[in-house]
């Protein structure tokens, strides 16, 4: 059933018409509950409100799949406006993007110029930006222009998703650059011969990830609504005396907000990820087919408002 429900929820984030009518009828419905806002400017209130709770932030101006040098002008523009203004507006928030919102579907010297362009802004202002993970073939490229600006950047952190095989490997080979690494189950509807197929393998990994991570000492994110994971994270960290200072736990705005709350008056740092744009059909679906447990999280909090 969950495989089903999984793969429904992937089949409808790519209809283009839910998608158009969502953009125009329904941005209002979303603002405030799923997305910060339509803008960055309008989202500041919702991260204020965030950051005064005791939660830090992770902004992403949602779209992807950028198929022109111009629009893909527009989004590294808009990135570097937005990690200027978390800088004037004194806002405790990381910045997440995706490459191919940058072009790198069009030519890699493109996205890497744009990049190069926004982590110039990142160090002068000293905001983190993720480069986000997307689906398996562009994996590799994602991994290989991390490694490359890791080198020479000091505010760029990246992504690694569990459900896939290759990513064990991949943390090793990260590990030489003592990366800040953001550890998510996966989104994408990706195939057998990448990914794992059964939701235990998947947990297994995880925690085995977690593991690896903290114990080579790298800063990490632990993406999850899970309990099992929160729960496993906890008891490992005290164990091991890893302190808190070394890891944090993320969750999706407008989900989980009184657990949330919970570890932020437990001592553990906990950053929101506060998407915001018109783009926001596509995110809010593949949210739902992530974890089915994501549906109740947002209804209630529907029924909140």
């Amino acid at each position: 059933m969950e495989a089903l429900t999984r793969s429904l929820f992937l089949y409808l984030s790519k209809n283009a018409l839910l998608n158009h009518l969502a953009k125009k009828h329904g941005r209002r419905w979303a603002a405030g509950k799923m997305i910060g806002g339509t803008d960055f400017q309008s989202s500041i209130p919702c991260i204020r409100h965030l950051n005064h709770a005791g939660l830090s932030v992770t902004v992403d101006h949602l779209g992807e799949f950028v198929d022109t040098k111009e629009i893909a002008e527009e989004r590294t523009k808009e990135c570097i406006q937005t990690i200027r203004m978390i800088h004037r507006e004194q806002l405790d928030s990381h910045v997440s993007l995706k490459l191919t919102s940058l072009g790198l579907d069009i030519h890699r010297d493109l996205v890497e110029a744009n990049m190069a362009r926004i982590l110039e802004a990142a160090e002068e202002h000293q905001v983190m930006v993720t480069i986000d993970m997307e689906d398996v073939p562009r994996c590799q490229a994602t991994l290989d222009l991390f490694k490359q600006f890791k080198r020479s950047h000091r505010y760029v952190s990246t992504v690694l998703q569990a459900y896939l095989y290759r990513t064990a490997s991949d943390l090793d080979d990260l590990n030489t650059l003592k990366p800040f690494i953001r550890l998510v189950k996966g989104a994408y509807k990706e195939s057998r011969k990448h990914a794992f197929p059964n939701k235990q393998d998947v947990d297994d990994n995880y925690k085995k990830l977690i593991v690896k991570s903290l114990q080579n000492g790298n800063y990490t994110a632990v993406a999850s609504h899970d309990d099992q994971m929160i729960e496993f994270t906890k008891t490992f960290t005290k164990e091991h005396r890893i302190p808190t200072e070394q890891f944090e736990f993320q969750m999706l705005y407008g989900m989980r907000t009184r657990t949330q709350l919970d570890l932020v008056k437990q001592g553990y740092k906990v950053r929101v990820y506060v998407p915001y744009g018109l783009e926001w059909y596509g995110y809010f679906m593949r949210r739902l087919a992530e974890r089915p447990a994501n549906i109740a999280f947002v209804f209630k909090n529907f029924l909140k408002k």
